[in-house]
């Protein structure tokens, strides 16, 4: 739920062609279950590819760790055109909407109530939760986080049916088609 100071922003995919990587990022956090309680995720997608640029985990719903996801895969990444977000606290306050205007990206945030705007993080935190999470019940954070490495890797050099290559060559291909 958005914090009623922070700003909100448009959403600007609605009709929107993703030809390229870096042209929109998402992301979101969901909660998975570990020894008796429960943690966050969060991920930084590739839109077009659908590669996980960067991922963290925490045991609180700061900001903090959302801002860290970002800014490494700004790092190792550069930065898209769009960042694509819900209307979270920790996506509508400053320290992750300044980390954005920093870098002269354009915020778009989904409707209230409109899951699907984000789908391509939903469809990743399905795949995380049923093919990893939910099988193994990680006991410890260490554990877990060992666990969604090894996942993570597979998963960006896993070959996908809806793209046919795996999300890192996509998204190499994808850098190459919006460098020329």
């Amino acid at each position: 739920m958005p914090d009623k100071e922070h700003k909100r922003y448009p959403y600007l995919l609605r009709d929107k062609e993703i030809g390229a990587s870096n042209q929109v990022w998402c992301t979101d956090i969901t909660y998975l279950p570990m020894g008796g309680g429960h943690v966050y995720l969060t991920a930084v997608m590739d839109w077009y590819s659908r590669k996980v640029l960067s991922w963290r985990l925490s045991n609180s719903l700061d900001a903090g760790f959302c801002v860290e996801a970002l800014k490494e895969a700004l790092e190792r990444h550069g930065s898209p055109e769009i960042f694509n977000t819900d209307q979270g606290s920790q996506f509508t306050g400053s320290d992750f909407t300044d980390e954005l205007k920093k870098h002269g990206i354009r915020i778009s945030m989904d409707g209230q109530g409109r899951g699907l705007d984000n789908r391509m993080i939903e469809r990743l935190w399905r795949s995380v939760k049923y093919d990893e999470v939910y099988i193994r019940a990680y006991e410890t954070m260490g554990e877990l986080y060992q666990g969604l490495a090894r996942y993570f890797e597979k998963y960006n050099g896993r070959r996908h049916q809806g793209i046919n290559m795996t999300p890192t060559e996509k998204y190499q291909e994808g850098t190459a088609r919006s460098a020329a």
